[in-house]
């Protein structure tokens, strides 16, 4: 496990409906280490968001444990699962979640000012620089409604690289965007994993983008429907 940033071992999700105990996930096992990329896929329903939520710390298993960098995040209650999810882990999602009345380096400077310990113009300058690689050097004083769905998923990617997380989980980032679009937004992720040496999670329901990562997990009624080498990746 000492290499490992994210072990999930024996993981299940169980809740209460109006027609009882609901199983959403079942015995899940995996690994993943440093820059590696694994990509999760299944219909919706399928259990593979609750169990993105699960292995990021947004929520916790019924039973099974959940490794981040070594420590057991499982049985942590909410805020100490964040301080230990703002060391590890950098999000991007389907809608972007930019904050519309912050420009683009405003949004990308914002997770520097919550994490404290930096100079204003340090913080900027960092903003700027990640703004810059990801090609919206042009672009930093715009806000999102004035921005493209490729531009504003460029900043959403750039605010989660800025804090150079351990781990990417990235949930359906392409689904907002059109095909052309989306596939570029993607070769900026997989260059971003290469060279940040940033492990990747990648939630989607796309089997050819899914086929991009070392290692294609399927999710199928809360079980791992087929058997990768989840711990070799090789």
């Amino acid at each position: 496990m000492s290499n490992d940033l994210l072990v999930v071992s024996n993981v299940s999700k169980t809740v209460e409906d109006v027609s009882g105990r609901l199983s959403i996930l079942i015995d899940i096992s995996l690994s993943l280490g440093v820059g590696q990329t694994l990509s999760v896929v299944g219909a919706s329903g399928s259990g593979k968001s609750t169990l993105l939520s699960i292995m990021a710390g947004l929520d916790a298993p019924t039973s099974g444990e959940v490794f981040l960098g070594g420590i057991n995040i499982s049985k942590m209650d909410e805020d100490e699962r964040a301080r230990v999810r703002a060391a590890y882990i950098g999000f991007v999602f389907q809608n972007f979640q930019l904050i519309e009345h912050l420009t683009a380096l405003e949004n990308v400077m914002l997770p520097l000012e919550i994490a404290g310990g930096n100079k204003d113009k340090d913080i900027r300058v960092k903003g700027t620089e990640i703004l810059r690689r990801v090609g919206l050097g042009e672009r930093l004083h715009h806000y999102p409604r004035f921005m493209s769905g490729g531009e504003q998923q460029r900043v959403a990617l750039a605010r989660a690289f800025v804090v150079n997380p351990k781990i990417l989980m990235a949930d359906e980032p392409t689904g907002s965007l059109d095909h052309a679009t989306g596939s570029r937004i993607m070769d900026l992720v997989f260059e971003l994993n290469r060279e940040y040496q940033t492990a990747l999670v990648l939630v989607t329901h796309d089997p050819l983008l899914a086929k991009r990562c070392a290692v294609s997990l399927t999710i199928e009624e809360g079980r791992i429907a087929n058997s990768p080498a989840l711990k070799s990746f090789e």
